[in-house]
């Protein structure tokens, strides 16, 4: 058994990373101390300064494990990657796993390419980057193959020059084929240098080298070569323009900035490479409540760069982070060069950090209204629902429906709505065991006992292992019942809940000629329901959601071959038999009218076997009934 405060007075005063469990052993909180004995201690001391979460994280702490480190540098990188693989509960996280395309030039072979790529390594190739649109990326791979007519084959040059054909690209006049030496090596690196020269940005003079060649064709009255160039011009001035320059200090920096609100972030970062802006991006945080904005700024630098490969020298922020100096170190030692965290205070560089903090106050409110008008479909309907029942609330809802198809098994489907959602793990099928034939009020009956016999069953053996009841698949009720008709599907669940002596609200779903919802039964009365409220279009998507489950269900067993045919029931009749007889008469209804002599004609059938097809259909009502 682990006694906490027992546990507390072994902690050492030593560095390290301390990890917070519940009593399923789930890692609900990670964190990083330069002395673990003081920090893992203050959580379990009475005080007035925790915030909300804090104090809700410790309440469900069952036991907790630490991991010493040599310095508190080696904690944060622990720390951060142990919370990007368990993502706990009660940290700040990150919600977005982004990475970014980066253009590689492969500077160090003899005839370099320029490659797509999602990591910068260590390969003495030149990168640029990172790019947040990979259509950008492509789109400037592909103006640059043909500007310069660079290769992208992966032929081991000069090794390889001249053993194979040129390739589509050097046909489409696209390559200049180094592949056949039809252009040296030197005037190859020269056309590399411009391909570098133009991933730093400098466009002025490939804009000028077109607008000349172009000039150029149209005076010869080459018009078809005169629109490619101009194309090419258009392309290079689109990029051009994307790319607008912020500074003229040819810096790399990142812009960082946050807006937030209740429990959830927006955090907006602007990328400057050479001092001009190469792409933008925004990311969620969840679970920044009670947190300062220092620690929503350490947070995030913490989990953005334990996982993008390249680093800035200087990283400007709207919020000065919890453990700068700290940070600063760990980037700067990833990087193997000073990294700068800075909070600009004036000046073009305070402006850009309002920019980008604009920008993320706007994507938070966009968000808040989405939240809003999410809140008003599903949890605002919810309680519209509530009130409009009278009852005192509804959070969770199941609803039920039956598909059968003339001949073949029945099936039950039970659809589960948690706070106006669907909750798709919770979703049941059922195969109807006990009816025979087509009867939805008796399918229904079995279908809601087979559910709330098993709910009862496994809460008792959950209570007797002192387990959580709501955590079972079928331990949690609902706190509505909604069944796919009228006055008697309510009347087959308020038989069954009876028999059970469960007390479950239960209100069906009345459709009109249409079959679509046209109002509620519940207490013995049809409820009119206002068409164009959420509370209608709820219902509407409760009950299309029902009915779609368990006519797919129906669908796959008849689609899998494992629904039964009533001809299954037939004595002598088996898989050959009955395949003959559906394909001879096709259908059951011809089967039931056809006389003996008829079903002989069927291959593979006799006298005995047509026989008893006959007597099958025949029978009288009563032996039919107690069968």
């Amino acid at each position: 058994m682990f006694n906490i405060e027992e546990e507390l007075k072994k902690l050492p005063g030593k560095p390290g990373v301390y990890i917070m469990r519940d009593s399923k052993d789930s890692i609900i909180y990670i964190g990083k101390a330069i002395s673990l004995k003081n920090r893992v201690r203050q959580y379990f001391q009475s005080s007035r300064n925790k915030s909300p979460k804090i104090i809700s994280m410790v309440q469900h702490i069952d036991h907790f494990e630490y991991i010493i480190t040599d310095s508190e540098l080696e904690a944060l990188v622990l720390e951060c990657n142990l919370i990007k693989e368990h993502r706990p509960k009660y940290n700040t996280m990150l919600k977005d796993d982004k990475t970014y395309p980066y253009i590689r030039v492969t500077v160090n072979e003899a005839y370099p390419r320029v490659l797509f790529s999602r990591q910068l390594k260590k390969d003495k190739s030149k990168y640029f980057g990172p790019y947040t649109s990979v259509n950008a990326v492509k789109d400037i791979m592909e103006l640059l193959r043909k500007l310069y007519k660079i290769r992208t084959c992966n032929r081991n040059l000069p090794r390889d020059i001249g053993k194979e054909r040129p390739c589509l690209y050097y046909e489409m006049g696209q390559c200049d084929a180094p592949c056949q030496g039809y252009i040296t090596q030197e005037d190859y690196k020269k056309n590399i240098d411009q391909v570098i020269d133009f991933l730093n940005g400098n466009y002025t003079p490939v804009v000028k080298m077109l607008e000349e060649k172009m000039q150029e064709a149209s005076e010869k009255l080459e018009f078809e070569r005169a629109a490619e160039l101009r194309d090419l011009l258009g392309s290079v001035k689109v990029i051009a323009n994307k790319q607008k320059i912020t500074n003229t200090d040819q810096m790399d920096r990142d812009i960082i900035a946050f807006a937030r609100s209740k429990d959830e972030a927006v955090v907006q970062t602007f990328f400057i490479r050479a001092g001009k802006l190469i792409g933008r991006d925004h990311y969620h945080l969840t679970g920044v409540e009670g947190e300062t904005d220092g620690q929503v700024m350490s947070s995030f630098l913490k989990q953005f760069y334990a996982g993008t490969p390249y680093l800035p020298k200087e990283i400007f922020l709207s919020a000065q982070p919890d453990d700068e100096e700290l940070i600063a170190q760990w980037l700067t030692s990833r990087k193997g060069h000073k990294v700068h965290l800075k909070v600009p205070q004036k000046g073009d560089k305070e402006k850009l950090v309002v920019l980008a903090k604009k920008n993320a106050q706007l994507i938070l409110d966009q968000d808040i209204e989405k939240i809003k008008r999410q809140e008003a479909r599903t949890t605002g309907a919810l309680r519209d629902l509530a009130q409009y029942l009278g009852l005192p609330m509804i959070d969770r809802i199941e609803s039920f429906d039956i598909s059968n198809t003339a001949g073949f098994q029945s099936v039950g489907s039970m659809v589960v709505y948690e706070k106006g959602k669907p909750k798709r793990a919770d979703y049941r099928k059922f195969k109807i065991r006990t009816v025979i034939g087509p009867d939805d009020y008796a399918s229904m009956y079995e279908v809601l006992t087979r559910r709330f016999t098993h709910g009862q069953r496994e809460r008792e053996e959950r209570k007797e292992k002192n387990l959580d009841i709501n955590l079972g698949s079928f331990t949690k009720y609902p706190d509505l019942i909604l069944m796919d008709g009228g006055k008697g599907q309510v009347g087959v669940a308020l038989q069954v809940l009876d028999e059970l002596n469960l007390d479950i609200p239960v209100c069906g779903m009345v459709k009109d000629d249409n079959h679509r919802t046209r109002g509620l039964y519940y207490n013995n009365k049809e409820l009119p329901i206002d068409k164009s409220s959420e509370v209608f279009r709820l219902i509407t998507r409760i009950q299309d959601e029902t009915h779609r489950f368990a006519i797919e269900y129906h669908r796959a067993l008849r689609q899998k071959k494992q629904v039964r045919s009533i001809l299954d029931d037939i004595k002598g009749i088996g898989p050959t038999r009955r395949r003959a007889l559906m394909k001879h008469f096709q259908s059951l209804e011809a089967i039931q009218k056809a006389e003996v002599e008829e079903i002989m004609d069927v291959p593979s059938m006799n006298r005995k076997a047509a026989e008893e097809v006959y007597r099958f259909f025949h029978k009288p009502a009563d032996v039919m009934e107690n069968e």
